[in-house]
């Protein structure tokens, strides 16, 4: 029964990827470390965090910013190290600038010409004029009926 619940808690909590050979002897600055970690993409991953991935490039990314933190960089500092060597896309949540702004503009701009091409479409078929529906002449017809009844 036990093993069962303890099955279960372990479910239940995330799984973090972090060696106990990484994590920091200074508890503040490993809680620094893991909460600028959250933030990280995982470059092999795509959509982890550095903090989630057992990747070997995670693992290199968690020591790199552990390294920077004991150097005595800020928060800003260490993450803004990292961006310089990755670029951007290691960030989970980049912000709304430069290069960025076609990503964060994309969406709702296909969805917006999205809804305009619908929109002319739906309008377009309820003002299209339909044919004359003019009767099959009797030639029409007996030809047709020969055709279907073979």
């Amino acid at each position: 029964m036990r093993g069962l619940v303890l099955a279960l808690m372990l479910l239940v909590t995330p799984a973090w990827a972090v060696q106990p050979d990484e994590i920091l002897s200074d508890p503040v600055l490993e809680q620094r470390a893991r909460n600028l970690s959250k933030g990280l993409r995982c470059l092999v991953c795509r959509n982890e965090s550095i903090d989630e991935s057992n990747a070997s490039l995670a693992r290199d990314l968690r020591i790199l910013l552990r390294e920077r933190l004991v150097a005595g960089d800020s928060d800003t500092q260490a993450v803004g190290y990292i961006v310089d060597r990755y670029g951007e896309y290691v960030l989970l949540n980049p912000p709304a600038t430069g290069s960025t702004w076609l990503l964060w503009g994309a969406g709702p701009l296909m969805l917006l010409l999205a809804g305009g091409a619908s929109l002319l479409y739906v309008r377009g078929r309820a003002h299209a004029k339909t044919p004359d529906q003019t009767p099959l002449s009797a030639e029409e017809q007996t030809r047709l009926d020969k055709i279907l009844n073979g």
